[in-house]
């Protein structure tokens, strides 16, 4: 019998003008929590969607499931084999119960005129929590949960379906350090109950914690699988992008330009108070903090989506009071948010109609209709200029890596030629390859005299792209760091002491 609980042998999928794998292998072994890692676009949504039955391979695949040939033509194929899929963007109905939610699909009964068991839905629900031992009220809208527990949710969802193999799909990009810790727990203790578990991640730290061997793609082709003693990340990260790429600290000097923005005594009730700094031309200000610290409430407050009740925004020497986000944009302000799926992008239009957005009215002609040509011209200069890949002015925007999203995101706002650029967890989600992109765009565009604010949980990118460091706790400024003084341990002492001290604990932001 196979030691393999799933083997995807010659795995190949071309889309019109660009082939996503190129004879690739997946092969996990019974109860292993199995890393499949990449940088954005080499092919590991693709291979996921494969594997869910989203997509079908191209000509020559096989696929075998518990040692037997299989088929996956429908998503329910792969259900129904034990195969359950966990995204990045949950697939919940949000105003429907947990129960309805653990339960919905699951009934064999297939006389679809016959009345729902209220009761069995309940029970099967009940049943889910109580083996991740995690308890909540079933009758619950899951709009009203957080996202850990939604995700809890989706993993009892797929106990409810007796899922022997899951697959999560960045699991830990919205939860706290705690959350992350019991996501954890849960892990292992399906690793135990001999259910195997594929992990795609970004963050090298927690590939390493839970994942026994790990599978690498490189631009939509297989590198190799190995187990996690043999590796370190320096080696993984070679192994992934084929050169290596280390974060290093920020040690350009910031251009002393002119003051673009001053915030004076910002205050936003249950949010943010007394904010109070200054950003100058060339200059790149990080600001971080803990989960609900407020970092994201006072970049909003700044570009008119959530005014503030007291205090002064000062642009350009010039007193303003910013009403919308048009009004900002007008301003040169552009906020490019944390979440590029849901506030960033369209994601089933073109990268031509999400660059083009902020600025249709630039681009009409006299008879008052969108130039077309000009809006084409517009999106090939940013595809060129920010290496989006495949450069395929047509492509939506959805069906884009991560990393290639935020550089149309990107674009986009730099459509408008701001001033200054307010960016909120500009890498979330995206690779160590892409990161170190982004990074040299932002210091490229700052060295242009641009004034950014980078809103950042991950410490080592706010020492990597920042000039000076602010430090937020309980909605408040905690303290200010030059970078040349700014270490891991100085950020986490005002984070969680909001002084300058010894840390007493570890937390992550």
């Amino acid at each position: 019998m196979s030691e393999y609980l799933l083997q995807m042998l010659n795995i190949s999928k071309t889309f019109p003008g660009v082939k996503a794998l190129d004879d690739v292998k997946l092969e996990v072994k019974k109860g292993e929590v199995h890393a499949l890692i990449g940088e954005n676009g080499a092919g590991k949504s693709t291979l996921i969607k494969i594997l869910a039955g989203v997509y079908q391979p191209d000509p020559g695949a096989q696929f075998f499931f518990e040692g037997k040939e299989a088929k996956i033509r429908r998503p329910i194929d792969a259900t129904m084999r034990g195969i359950s899929i966990i995204y990045q963007d949950l697939s919940l109905f949000p105003n429907l119960s947990v129960a309805e939610n653990i339960y919905i699909g699951r009934d064999s009964d297939k006389h679809s005129w016959k009345k729902v068991d209220w009761a069995l839905m309940e029970k099967t629900a009940k049943k889910a929590l109580k083996e991740l031992d995690f308890e909540i009220d079933v009758s619950t809208p899951v709009e009203k949960l957080s996202i850990a527990q939604q995700q809890m949710v989706e993993i009892a969802r797929a106990l409810a379906f007796d899922a022997k193999l899951i697959v999560m799909d960045e699991p830990t990009s919205s939860l706290s350090a705690g959350e992350v810790e019991k996501l954890y727990e849960v892990i292992f203790s399906l690793k135990k109950r001999g259910i195997s578990i594929i992990f795609v991640s970004h963050k090298l730290k927690e590939l390493f914690t839970v994942s026994d061997r790990f599978t690498v793609l490189r631009d939509g082709k297989y590198v190799g699988t190995y187990h996690a003693n043999e590796l370190t990340e320096e080696k993984l990260i070679t192994l992934m992008v084929g050169r290596k790429i280390l974060y290093e600290k920020n040690k350009e000097k910031a251009a002393s330009g002119k003051t673009l923005l001053e915030v004076r005594n910002l205050a936003k009730e249950g949010n943010f108070k007394d904010i109070s700094f200054e950003l100058r031309e060339g200059e790149v200000l990080g600001i971080t903090g803990l989960v609900g610290s407020g970092r994201t409430e006072l970049a909003q407050a700044i570009f008119g989506i959530n005014r503030p009740y007291k205090g002064d925004i000062i642009i350009n020497g010039q007193k303003t009071v910013i009403k919308s986000s048009e009004e900002a944009v007008k301003k040169g302000i552009a906020y490019i948010p944390e979440s590029r799926k849901t506030q960033g992008l369209i994601l089933r239009q073109s990268i031509i109609n999400n660059i083009s957005l902020p600025v249709l009215k630039k681009l009409k002609n006299k008879f008052l209709l969108i130039n077309r040509r000009k809006e084409i011209e517009l999106a090939e200069h940013y595809i060129q200029s920010l290496d989006v890949r495949p450069p395929l002015p047509y492509r939506a925007a959805g069906d884009l890596s991560g990393g290639n999203q935020q550089k149309v995101v990107i674009g986009k706002w730099l459509s408008t030629n701001p001033k200054i650029l307010i960016i909120d967890e500009p890498t979330n989600g995206i690779d160590i390859g892409a990161k170190s992109e982004i990074h040299k765009l932002l210091r490229g565009l700052a060295a242009n005299g641009m004034g950014i604010i980078v809103i950042s949980s991950e410490l080592p990118e706010v020492l990597a792209v920042s000039d000076r460091i602010i430090v937020m706790r309980h909605g408040r400024i905690a303290g200010e760091l030059g970078i040349h003084e700014a270490t891991q341990e100085s950020i986490m002492n005002l984070a969680l002491l909001g002084q300058k001290g010894k840390v007493r604990e570890e937390a992550q932001l």
